[in-house]
């Protein structure tokens, strides 16, 4: 059985894109904490996610960086030859399942404004 499950935040705003065939896929990083400490310091892991379909739309725009996600999916590991003829090795959560948990929490000045972001 290959299934994952991680919570954690956005580092930047989810890249949305289109295949030749036309298929909506978003990717995005997540930074997941570590459940301990090194040093006294909390450390993370920053882990890709790839989402296809109506949950790429909706994520790509829903979503921004420091929005907290739960995601569920699969371990893919690829590889691919890069044009200098090196290989690489991609390892990335295919999501089948996300949840929005809470967004990231405005400065106190904006939402003084009355600019909240509905979510």
């Amino acid at each position: 059985m290959n299934k994952v499950v991680i919570l954690g935040r956005l580092t930047k705003d989810p890249e949305v894109r289109y295949t030749p065939q036309n298929k909506v896929v978003t990717s995005f990083t997540l930074a997941v904490d570590r459940p301990f400490l090194t040093d006294g310091k909390r450390e993370a892991d920053f882990i890709p996610i790839v989402v296809w379909g109506k949950a790429a739309e909706l994520v790509g725009n829903s979503c921004a960086k420091g929005h907290r996600l739960l995601v569920e999916g699969r371990l893919q590991i690829r590889n691919f030859d890069a044009k200098d003829g090196t290989k690489h090795w991609v390892t990335e959560i295919i999501s089948q399942n996300i949840e929005f948990i809470e967004r990231k929490e405005q400065p106190k000045q904006m939402a003084d404004m009355g600019n909240e972001v509905p979510w």
